[in-house]
Parts: C-alpha cells; structure tokens; sequence
C-alpha cells in the first residue's frame, strides 16, 4: 500500500507554491516533498514534468525552497534581502534552460531541455521568484496571519490586504478558533 502523503498547496504564483511545499514553519512542519517521486509529482502539477528525481536533486530543491522563502519574507516585512539567499537564487536561475512556448490555446508554458532535467525545471521556478520579488508583477508579497504558518504568499486582491497565505486552510483554521472561543465566552457568559 502506497504511502499517503500531505496534499499539495497550489496557488497562482509558481515560487510561492513552491515555498508552500514546507508548510507550518513556525508550529509542526508539514514537509509535503518527502521524496524524490513527490517533486516529480509537485513539478508535474504545475507544468515542469520530469522523468525523475534522485535524492541529491530533491536536496538542490530544497535549498532553492528555502532560499525563495528568505527572500520573499524580507521582501514582504521589507528587510534587506539575505545575500545568500539571492545567489542561491540566482545560481538556480542561471542555470537553468528552459523555454517560455505559446500553446495554440494561448497559454503560456514551459519547455525543459530535456524531459528528465529537474535542474532546469527548478530554473523555471527561480526565474518566477526573481520576478515576484523584483516587483515585477501585479500584486505584493505578504506573510500569512496565521501563527503557526507564516507563509510568504502573493496577494493579487484588489485590496491587496489579504491575510492569509490560503484561505481553505490557514484562514479556515483561524475562523474557526475565532468561532469556538466566541462560543466559549458566549457560554461562559451565559452562566
């Protein structure tokens, strides 16, 4: 019987989805890539098929994980961005070789060099952290409300004040602590 694995977090921005494959950071981490196969399933996901992964390359993709998630979190508090951070980074992106291709449906995806090269699919994902948070896009980095989380996210709202870093997951767990020690004190209250 095939393990069973946390389910994947996947947004609309390809870095921070990515950050999100460690979740809970600041209360019982969630590692949601345990192994090799996960990241070809996380990558293939989200349009970055691979044949496969060796543990080394899941090690790289870790250290590109948490890289991304440094940098994003000072962007977002607007702290200086850590310096190995950036050339951790920067070293992914650089080598990288993977193309941007226009599908006859009018999406854009990515081409890799070769179907098996988790390296250049982890370029991919680099060069989206380098545009977020180079302010490149519509939209602003944040940090989830959420205590035990604290995830970096892309807000796109029109408000631009959104709270937390998913909503069926982080902002439900919030309101539903907020319901429940409503209740409490409303019984309480009552007595």
């Amino acid at each position: 019987m095939p393990a069973r694995f946390p389910d994947f977090r996947l947004g609309n921005v390809l870095a921070t989805s990515f950050t999100g494959t460690l979740t809970e950071r600041r209360g019982n981490p969630v590692e949601r890539i345990p192994t090799p196969q996960r990241l070809v399933d996380w990558l293939a996901v989200n349009g970055l098929a691979v044949d496969s992964c060796t543990t080394a390359q899941l090690e790289l993709a870790r250290e590109l994980r948490e890289s991304i998630h440094a940098a994003a979190t000072a962007a977002a508090i607007k702290d200086p961005l850590p310096a190995s951070a950036v050339q951790v980074i920067n070293d992914f992106s650089v080598q990288g070789r993977a193309s941007a291709v226009l599908t006859p449906g009018g999406d854009r995806r990515w081409q890799l060099s070769s179907a098996s090269c988790v390296e250049d699919a982890l370029g991919v994902i680099a060069a989206d952290a380098i545009s977020v948070i180079a302010g490149e896009r519509d939209g602003k980095l944040a940090l989830c409300a959420s205590s035990t989380c604290q995830a970096a996210f892309f807000d796109t709202s029109q408000s631009r004040t959104r709270k937390w870093c998913d909503m069926n997951t982080c902002g439900n767990h919030q309101k539903k602590a907020r319901f429940n020690a409503n209740k409490r004190k409303n019984l309480d209250s009552a007595k």
